[in-house]
């Protein structure tokens, strides 16, 4: 059995987490602390989606893979809290980065994407939890769909950013090419696949064993560590294929929504 976090669609509620080998502790004080951040640029991605930059002084720092607490409060005192991916690597700045999915009726998607304006502020705390995240020291094979690219993205980011030379493998699942988020910042280690259109020369449909052969026939020195995230009919479709092809369960992170 694959270990799983359970999200709903469109952002993160407190997940579970299980004790598992490699998992990365997180420090309770820090991640306990709300912090005020300040929003300071958006991004479109696709027609859903837009990444919301954010200003945090104070942050603690993150792995790839992590996520943190977002919290709105109304004039009334109504508070609204959800957990979302981080999807910008770690770095100095001083910035983070989210990139949300417009949920139909979602009260906190549904602020940033018709209300948020550069200069609001909100509290976050974080980083949040170990599970899912990846330290850079092992090769990584990634398998998302829709806004399930989010984490994984920060793992490409990180990975390039320091110039790692560990093996990494993305492969991002899109119902059309205008859908697919990130689209201008993938290269060669990416492979998309679009399930309903695509560019002319490329085939619809879904992922496939025929996608993952050429990297699980051979794999590198010390094998992969798979992250897959996504809704929970492709989480469980593409960790079926793994296994089938050979991945051993127990090196099969799973985050999912839905």
């Amino acid at each position: 059995m694959t270990e799983t976090a359970t999200h709903p669609a469109g952002a993160f509620t407190a997940p579970t987490r299980f004790a598992v080998p490699g998992r990365i502790e997180v420090n309770g004080r820090v991640a306990g602390t709300w912090q005020t951040a300040t929003l300071t640029e958006i991004r479109r991605e696709t027609p859903r989606a837009s990444t919301f930059r954010l200003a945090v002084p104070d942050w603690a720092g993150h792995l790839p893979g992590q996520h943190l607490m977002l919290r709105l409060t109304a004039e009334d005192g109504y508070r609204a809290q959800r957990h979302y991916s981080l999807a910008s690597a770690p770095d100095e700045s001083g910035h983070i980065e989210l990139t949300l999915d417009r949920v139909p009726d979602g009260e906190v998607s549904g602020w940033f994407h018709t209300v948020a304006r550069p200069g609001d502020e909100i509290e976050v705390r974080g980083p949040l939890s170990g599970f899912f995240a990846w330290p850079g020291d092992r090769p990584a094979l990634l398998l998302g769909a829709g806004s399930g690219v989010v984490p994984l993205m920060s793992m490409v980011r990180h990975h390039r950013a320091r110039g790692l030379g560990v093996p990494l493998r993305l492969l991002v699942s899109a119902r059309s090419p205008e859908e697919l988020i990130y689209a201008g910042e993938y290269g060669a280690e990416t492979t998309p696949v679009f399930t309903r259109t695509a560019p002319p020369g490329t085939p619809v449909g879904r992922l496939a064993p025929a996608h993952l052969a050429p990297f699980l026939a051979e794999p590198p020195d010390g094998g992969w560590e798979a992250y897959v995230c996504g809704s929970n009919a492709f989480a469980e479709h593409a960790s079926r294929l793994l296994v089938a092809a050979g991945q051993p369960v127990d090196r099969i992170r799973v985050e999912r929504f839905g």
